[in-house]
C-alpha cells in the first residue's frame, strides 16, 4: 500500500502543477490568436514555417518549426502520458480488467458518436473527409479546466480524464495514420519493433539506462516518422518498456545508506576543500545505491513534470493555436454547425452511453467515487478538441481554405462550449448528487 502511494504521487503533483499550466496554456492560445490575425501575422507563419533539420546526400530531416513541436516536443508528452498510463494499470485505479475498461468504454463512444452526428448535420458530400475532426479530445485543455476545481472533483476523475483522453488520442492518431496520409511504409514499422521488443525485454528485468532508452526511443521515434505514422505514439509504446518496480527496498536503503555514512565519518581529510580518493568512491556508492531505491518509472515523471506543463504545451498551443479568422474566404455554416454538434453532442452523447452499455454488460467497472455527475462532466470537457481537431482539420481540408476556416470556427464554437458547460457541472457537482435524478444509481 505504502508503495502504491508513494507511486501515485507523482501523478497528484502533476494535475496539481496544471493550475500553472492551464494559464500557461490559455495565455500561450490567445497570444497566437491574436498574434496571428495582427498585422504581424505573417512573422507568426514564417516563423513556424521555417525549415530546421539535416540534409545530406545519405539522409535528409527537415521539417517546419511547427512540425518538429508537434512530432517530436509532443512525443515527450505523450511519453509522460504513457508513464502515467502505465502505473495505473500496474498499481493503481486501473489496475483491474473492468476498471480499465471503464475509459476505454467512454473512448470508444466519444470516437463513434461524434463522427456518426458529424455526418447527420454534414449535408454536402464534398467535405465527408472532415468526418474525423470531432472525435478528438485535446487532453491538455481538458485537464487543465478539470484541475482548475482543485479538490471539488476527486483524483479517481483526473485519472479517468487522462486515460480517457490517451485512448481517445491514439484513436485520433490511429485515424490520422489510415485515413489521412498518402502512404504508409510497412517495412518501417516491422523494423521498429526490434528496439521495442529489446526495451521491453530489459524493463521486464528491471535493467534501465537512460542513454540505451534515448538511443533506441530515438531510433523507433524516426521509424514511425518515415513510415508515415504520426511520432507521438512512438512516445506511448516507449513508455510502456521503462520498469516501474525499483531494484531494493527502502528498508534496504536505509541500512546501506547508514553504512556509507558511517564509512565517510571515518575517512581521513573531512576537513579539507576536496574530498579524497576513497570519499568519492563512498559517494559513487551512495549515487548508484540511491538510484536503485528509485522507481525509473517514477523517477522519469518526477523529471519530465515540469518541462511539459511549463513549457511544452504552452510552446504547443503557441504554434498550433493560431487560428486566422480571414471571413473574406467566408464561412461554409454547415460544416462549421456540423463539427460543432460533433464536439460537443458527439461526447456528451456517447460517453455516458457507452460506459452505461460497458457496466451494464458487467466488462466494466465505475469508480468508487465517481458519480453520474461526474461522468456527464467529463463529456462535457471531452468535446474540447482545440489543437488535435485542428491538425485534423488541416489535413482533411489542405486544399480547400474556405472549408478549413469553417472548420477552424467549428472547433473553436464547439469547443468553448463543451468547456464552459464541462467546468459548470463538475463545479457543482456535489449539489447534483443530492438531486435524485443523479443520486439514482443507475450505472
Amino acid at each position: 500500500m505504502n508503495l502504491e502511494k508513494s507511486i501515485r504521487t507523482p501523478f497528484i503533483k502533476f494535475t496539481n502543477i496544471q493550475g500553472l499550466s492551464g494559464i500557461l496554456l490559455f495565455s500561450a492560445t490567445v497570444l497566437a490568436i491574436i498574434w496571428a490575425n495582427s498585422p504581424f501575422g505573417d512573422i507568426y507563419q514564417s516563423i513556424w514555417d521555417f525549415r530546421i533539420g539535416l540534409d545530406s546526400e545519405n539522409f535528409k530531416l527537415t521539417k517546419p518549426l511547427m512540425l518538429w513541436v508537434n512530432d517530436a516536443l509532443m512525443a515527450v508528452f505523450f511519453f509522460l502520458i504513457g508513464l502515467e498510463i502505465k502505473r495505473e494499470l500496474v498499481i493503481g485505479d486501473l489496475n483491474s480488467p473492468k476498471k480499465a475498461a471503464f475509459p476505454l468504454f467512454a473512448a470508444v463512444g466519444g470516437m463513434i458518436t461524434p463522427i456518426l452526428l458529424f455526418f447527420a448535420f454534414n449535408q454536402e458530400t464534398n467535405s465527408n473527409s472532415g468526418w474525423g475532426i470531432p472525435m478528438a479530445t485535446d487532453i491538455a485543455f481538458s485537464l487543465a479546466i478539470l484541475n482548475s476545481l482543485g479538490k471539488r472533483v476527486p483524483i479517481a476523475l483526473k485519472v479517468f480524464l487522462t486515460a480517457f483522453a490517451i485512448v481517445d488520442d491514439i484513436g485520433a492518431v490511429f485515424v490520422i495514420a489510415v485515413f489521412y496520409s498518402e502512404q504508409i511504409k510497412l517495412g518501417l514499422i516491422i523494423l521498429s519493433v526490434l528496439p521495442i521488443i529489446i526495451l521491453t525485454f530489459l524493463g521486464q528485468r528491471r535493467y534501465y539506462s537512460v542513454f540505451l532508452w534515448l538511443s533506441l526511443g530515438a531510433v523507433v521515434w524516426l521509424l514511425f516518422l518515415k513510415a508515415g505514422i504520426h511520432p507521438t505514439i512512438a512516445g506511448v509504446i516507449l513508455a510502456f518498456t521503462v520498469p516501474l518496480r525499483k531494484k531494493i527496498n527502502v528498508k534496504t536503503y536505509t541500512d546501506k545508506l547508514h553504512h556509507i555514512i558511517h564509512d565517510i565519518e571515518k575517512t581521513e581529510g573531512n576537513d579539507k576543500m576536496i574530498l579524497t580518493e576513497r570519499q568519492i568512491n563512498y559517494l559513487d556508492d551512495l549515487e548508484e545505491l540511491t538510484s536503485q531505491v528509485q522507481s525509473p518509472l517514477q523517477h522519469l515523471e518526477h523529471k519530465l513534470h515540469g518541462w511539459v506543463a511549463y513549457f511544452i504545451m504552452p510552446v504547443f498551443a503557441l504554434a498550433n493555436a493560431g487560428v486566422v479568422f480571414d471571413f473574406d474566404v467566408g464561412i461554409n455554416w454547415n460544416i462549421a454547425i456540423a463539427i460543432s454538434a460533433g464536439l460537443f453532442l458527439g461526447k456528451l452523447i456517447g460517453i455516458p452511453l457507452f460506459t452505461f452499455i460497458g457496466v451494464k454488460l458487467k466488462l466494466a467497472e465505475l469508480p468508487k467515487e465517481m458519480s453520474i455527475a461526474h461522468i456527464f462532466g467529463i463529456a462535457f470537457l471531452a468535446g474540447v478538441g482545440f489543437t488535435m481537431s485542428i491538425f485534423i482539420s488541416n489535413l482533411a481540408f489542405a486544399d480547400n481554405p474556405l472549408l478549413t476556416n469553417s472548420a477552424k470556427i467549428g472547433i473553436l464554437i464547439g469547443s468553448f462550449i463543451a468547456g464552459i458547460m464541462g467546468y459548470l457541472l463538475l463545479r457543482n457537482s456535489a449539489k447534483l448528487d443530492s438531486i435524485r435524478l443523479f443520486n439514482k444509481k443507475i450505472l
